[in-house]
């Protein structure tokens, strides 16, 4: 026989617990910068041998840009029990980054003379990484597009997913997620072969025969690095954009209600 809590009306006393909402995660954008971004900038500046004090060489650079997505997938591990995807993406495009400019340093006299050729395939296959992370994690059923764009705090996910239950739209409702989704994938696209033109353009000059070719090889990195930013941050809010008023679009097709009721209240 249940017992009631004397402050327990009857209706609460026979409604169904609700489950336990899942544990809170890190910080997405905390997530990209210390485990992708950060360990780039690391192998670009810290690189160099001697001339500041944070040159510490392209070796101890290498030991700083892994240690920072091995800490933070510790970290992530201990605290949540899971895995952390960027954490192994961020490890992959360091080790990738670093065999690439072993590669091209070690070519005797001089870097290799398909520099521009490898570091832009390196650097076109980091966004494509990136990007891929949100088809693999819709599969997944958790995807990280809900994590930065379709989440609770831009939309009223409750009073959408009732008005999709009651119109029985779900159907057509995966599929404007999983279009969406295709959407923001096309802005990594665009910013992967925008990261191989800029290496071209950057790299496609550099005497390998220059005395002070590694300064130039790594001062040619740091702009490729800058304009990246730019390059995959673009794309990135014009496509977001574009998204946001194609979702709202797409839900009032679907669910019937209007905009403001839709979005979260500011």
């Amino acid at each position: 026989m249940s017992e009631e809590s004397p402050d327990q009306s009857p209706e609460e006393a026979t409604a169904p617990v609700a489950e336990n909402s899942a544990p809170p995660q890190d910080n997405p954008f905390a997530n990209i910068i210390i485990n992708v971004l950060a360990p780039v900038l690391v192998l670009s500046y810290l690189s160099k041998d001697g001339e500041k004090l944070w040159h510490v060489g392209p070796m101890w650079a290498m030991f700083v840009a892994l240690a920072l997505p091995i800490s933070y997938g510790l970290w992530h591990y201990f605290k949540y029990r899971q895995m952390n995807v960027f954490s192994v993406v961020g490890l992959l495009s360091v080790l990738l980054t670093g065999a690439i400019t072993i590669y091209l340093w070690t070519g005797g006299q001089g870097v290799r003379k398909n520099a521009a050729l490898l570091f832009g395939i390196k650097e076109a296959i980091q966004p494509l990484i990136l990007g891929s992370l949100f088809l693999i994690t819709h599969k997944m059923g958790k995807p990280l597009f809900n994590v930065f764009l379709y989440n609770e705090n831009v939309f009223d996910l409750p009073r959408i997913e009732g008005a999709i239950a009651e119109k029985n739209h779900q159907e057509d409702y995966k599929s404007l997620l999983w279009k969406s989704t295709l959407l923001f994938f096309g802005s990594f696209l665009i910013s992967s072969v925008m990261n191989l033109f800029l290496a071209f353009y950057f790299l496609g000059d550099l005497d390998p025969m220059s005395a002070d070719w590694k300064q130039l090889y790594n001062k040619d990195v740091a702009k490729i690095t800058g304009w990246g930013f730019v390059v995959i941050g673009v794309p990135l809010l014009v496509v977001s954009g574009f998204i946001l008023w194609y979702l709202i679009a797409g839900l009032k097709r679907l669910t019937g209600l209007e905009t403001e009721m839709i979005m979260q209240a500011r």
